[in-house]
């Protein structure tokens, strides 16, 4: 092989995918060792620049990529065997510290969490944990605690967040997928920053044990990948059940009943970009070419219920802020958001989720009429780095409502919503749709998704950092 090839082909490796790097490792293409060590070699090369680990375990990778080769060689098929990923920093390894982006957690986890566990027992190798915002809060990654994460397809702009370091890692090929976590949109907007396809699943689809003591309702665990196949193969390793998502992404989905909204939520303000809507009105017309019935429609959204989405996201803060070992490390904007929170009772958040229950009901009505749901991801690509940098909770929290007000209605309801790349801005800059499903409708997203990557691939497009 001349000097010229051997790079072509790790590049060629690299973004093979999960499914791909695990066919690879199937049939001797390649064995888990060398895929680990390009890995390491990626992450060595590419996030000095990116900041998207946190952390590396090179020693131990290469180690568990030893026993994955030895399993190979003994005929053991697990479906990720000797496939390398990264774990997002609000998900437990056992012996690390589970930092949520801040300095203001020290302990170490004693075990795994489930997800890690399937992870392992499906045969991959976990090589890092990722960056995020602390706590999860925003939807840039970025922190006193770990600096500023970087998008691989322009590095003055964010990879969103708040699994930023995941989305990073994975759109530059240092890891064929990532674990990532969505409270209010943090696995699908930076999918949509960084070109990456984000399914976030159907509320208790994924296990979050032993993360699900928290009162947490909004949020769920799942895997940012390339494509919409290596998703459906992650959701049948992650998920509690055997629904064969990775079978749905390879079926062509029936005639669908899609509504269409371009409008912002209530309370939120602001106007799409051209690029995005463009990219909403392309979409839209794709759906129709292929047979879908396609219509414009409204979210059910009222005024009123701004206060009790607030509230809840006030006393969510709180109480993440209250299980903190040090809580004089974390940052002012934290700390205001939770002194907001202290004034939401235990009888008040009762209130506040009785009223919740209505919204759901009135939102999932909608679906009465379609099957599945157009949106924007994010009011307009991906921002500058460090554009709240320095600014109070209250500004910020304004500003992001302004730019991804799409996404946090589905984590109230619970259903299943995805991220789409839809092609790229005039600067080169990914752009994204945001599917939503029926409830426990996964598949239905998959299918869909599916059918769109087949029309328009996007997988062979890598950024300028790869």
């Amino acid at each position: 092989m001349g000097a010229y090839d051997r790079p072509v082909l790790d590049d060629e490796i690299a973004f093979a995918g999960v499914a791909g790097q695990a066919e690879l490792v199937r049939r001797g293409g390649v064995s888990a060792h060398e895929l680990v060590e390009l890995v390491l070699g990626r992450i060595e090369r590419l996030d000095p620049e990116l900041n998207a680990f946190g952390a590396v375990y090179a020693e131990r990778a290469l180690l568990e990529a030893a026993q994955a080769d030895a399993r190979a060689k003994a005929g053991e098929d697990r479906p990720l065997l000797g496939v390398p990923v990264a774990v997002k920093d609000e998900i437990d390894i056992a012996g690390e510290i589970t930092s949520q982006g801040t300095g203001a957690i020290v302990t170490r986890a004693p075990a795994d969490a489930e997800v890690v566990r399937r992870l392992r027992a499906a045969g991959a190798i976990v090589v890092g944990k990722t960056k995020m915002p602390e706590l999860g809060l925003w939807p840039f990654t970025e922190s006193v605690t770990w600096g500023v994460t970087r998008n691989p397809w322009d590095p003055e702009r964010t990879p969103g967040g708040s699994s930023g370091g995941s989305a990073a890692a994975v759109a530059a090929g240092m890891v064929p997928t990532a674990l990532g976590a969505d409270g209010a949109g943090s696995i699908r907007i930076p999918a949509a920053c960084c070109g990456l396809f984000g399914l976030k699943p159907q509320r208790d689809r994924v296990p979050r044990a032993p993360h699900d003591s928290d009162r947490m309702h909004w949020v769920v665990f799942g895997a940012l990948t390339r494509s919409v196949r290596d998703a459906g193969l992650m959701l049948d390793v992650l998920s509690a059940d055997t629904e064969g998502f990775m079978q749905a992404a390879q079926r062509k989905p029936e005639r669908l009943r899609i509504g269409v909204a371009a409008d912002f939520p209530a309370g939120a303000r602001g106007r799409l970009t051209d690029d995005v809507r463009a990219a909403l009105d392309e979409t839209a017309s794709l759906l129709r070419s292929l047979g879908h019935t396609v219509e414009e429609r409204r979210i059910n959204t009222r005024a009123r219920d701004v206060p009790v989405i607030m509230g809840l996201i006030f006393r969510a803060v709180r109480d993440l802020v209250d299980a903190v070992e040090r809580p004089e490390r974390l940052e002012r904007r934290t700390r205001t958001f939770a002194r907001a929170g202290a004034l939401v009772s235990d009888r008040a958040t009762d209130r506040l989720l009785d009223a919740e229950r209505a919204i759901v009901a009135r939102l999932i009505a909608m679906f009465d009429a379609h099957d599945l749901l157009l949106t924007p991801v994010m009011a307009a690509p991906a921002v500058p780095a460090g554009i709240m940098e320095g600014r109070g909770a209250t500004v910020t929290y304004l500003w992001e409502t302004g730019w991804v007000p799409f996404t946090i209605l589905w984590n109230i309801t619970g259903q299943p919503a995805a991220s789409i790349p839809a092609g790229y801005s005039r600067e080169g800059l990914p752009l994204a749709v945001q599917i939503v499903g029926r409830p426990h409708e996964e598949r239905t997203v998959l299918r869909l998704a599916a059918e769109l990557e087949a029309e328009r691939p996007w997988t062979d497009r890598r950024p300028v950092i790869a």
